[in-house]
């Protein structure tokens, strides 16, 4: 009997366990929406220490970082499919948001980022001038 074998299959299934596939993620998935004058991004990151969250802001570019602790080495493991160590993720955003005034707050395993629409690229109405169509002769 011949077995067709794959010396790299083994390689393949560590890395979309660890790293994900573009269908689904290892770690963090977000959500993201704008409602009004303020966008929302929502990452899972459960078992999160709060303390181990960092999040960090330069220029328009979001970047989160999370850890998870290793497990302790003397447990007898049965499954340990869970991403452990430190993980980021960067959002890049656009020009018309206002990166000065972004809130962050964990809750549930939930971290959510509120970041508000820019001033300057908000719809607004600009006043147009009346003037009289009255005419003035000119004396020459």
């Amino acid at each position: 009997m011949l077995m067709r074998t794959d010396p790299f299959g083994g390689l393949d299934r560590l890395t979309q366990q660890v790293f994900g596939t573009a269908a689904r993620p290892a770690v963090m998935p977000m959500d993201a929406w704008r409602d009004g004058d303020e966008f929302f991004v929502e990452l899972d990151l459960p078992g999160i220490e709060p303390d181990s969250l960092d999040l960090d802001v330069e220029r328009n570019v979001v970047t989160v970082r999370a850890s998870r602790p290793a497990l302790d080495q003397g447990r007898s493991m049965i499954a340990a499919e869970r991403t452990r160590g430190v993980f980021s993720r960067q959002l890049f955003l656009g020009e018309n948001l206002d990166t000065d005034r972004i809130r962050a707050d964990y809750r549930d395993g939930v971290l959510r980022l509120i970041v508000p629409v820019a001033e300057q690229a908000k719809p607004r109405k600009i006043e147009v001038a009346r003037h009289d169509s009255e005419r003035q002769a000119i004396n020459a």
